[in-house]
């Protein structure tokens, strides 16, 4: 839940409104998938360890398909929901932001740059490190996290509900939620906290890499030459027009006809 600035009082409004394509068709699959999933707990264990990310597969077995198929396999009704959620309520503004086509490729870089991180650290010679090798992990929630750095990064002062309960600016939302799966990494839980990191980490890298920054947008070259030349053609074009707008009293002015009004 974020909140609305208005000019009077914070108003707080549930959501971004209405879906945008790339978030509608990425919630609609997921939730096709879980309904598949969830006919037999032997179909969901079977789809988990085929498309879910093992680390142990994906270097011994060569199942290079792991680290995108995982983002679309989730364990449980409250596993979907609250990822698909935070999907609708960070990732509509997003895409209304960046549009469509790079909304969609941040999501995968998030999402599948979390599960590499993934198998880089089970590689290391931590007690965590051994489980996580051999641990399956399923849910978007790397490409998710991935979503909520974004988010912060764009919009770091905009209240978030921390645990639907209390408003913290968006940069500070990330920040706990970054400590804690850094601190929760150890003790896994059956929670997946390093692929967490592994989003806010390759999330952050990736914009960072582009330019972005609390108060600036993507650079233009990055999103290419086509969008650079418009940008500054209606930049000039509003500078002309903005020097021939003016406000006069009426015809006792001399040069009231000189000017659009």
């Amino acid at each position: 839940m974020r909140s609305i600035y208005n000019q009077g009082p914070v108003h707080y409004s549930f959501g971004p409104g209405l879906m945008t394509p790339a978030v509608k068709a990425l919630i609609w699959i997921n939730i096709g998938v879980f309904f598949i999933t969830a006919l037999s707990p032997q179909l969901l264990q079977s789809f988990s360890s085929l498309f879910g990310l093992t680390p142990d597969f994906v270097l011994t077995r060569l199942r290079i398909w792991q680290p995108f198929t995982y983002l679309f396999i989730h364990g449980g009704v409250g596993h979907i929901l609250i990822n698909m959620l935070i999907l609708w309520m960070f990732g509509v503004q997003l895409e209304r932001l960046w549009g469509t086509r790079f909304f969609i490729r941040y999501y995968f870089v998030a999402g599948v740059g979390a599960a590499i991180v993934t198998l880089v650290v089970s590689l290391l010679p931590f007690t965590f490190s051994a489980v996580t090798y051999t641990t399956i992990t399923i849910g978007a929630s790397g490409a998710i996290y991935g979503l909520l750095m974004a988010f912060a990064l764009h919009y770091p002062e905009t209240p978030i509900l921390m645990f639907f309960l209390f408003p913290v600016p968006a940069k500070y939302f990330v920040m706990i939620l970054g400590a804690i799966a850094f601190v929760s990494t150890p003790r896994m839980g059956g929670v997946a906290h390093i692929t967490h990191l592994g989003g806010l980490l390759v999330g952050y890298v990736y914009l960072w890499r582009l330019g972005v920054t609390s108060t600036s947008r993507f650079k233009l070259d990055r999103l290419g030459i086509l969008g650079d030349i418009k940008y500054r053609y209606i930049k000039w074009k509003m500078g002309r027009l903005r020097k021939r707008f003016d406000v006069y009293s009426g015809k006792d002015n001399p040069d009231w006809k000189n000017r659009i009004h």
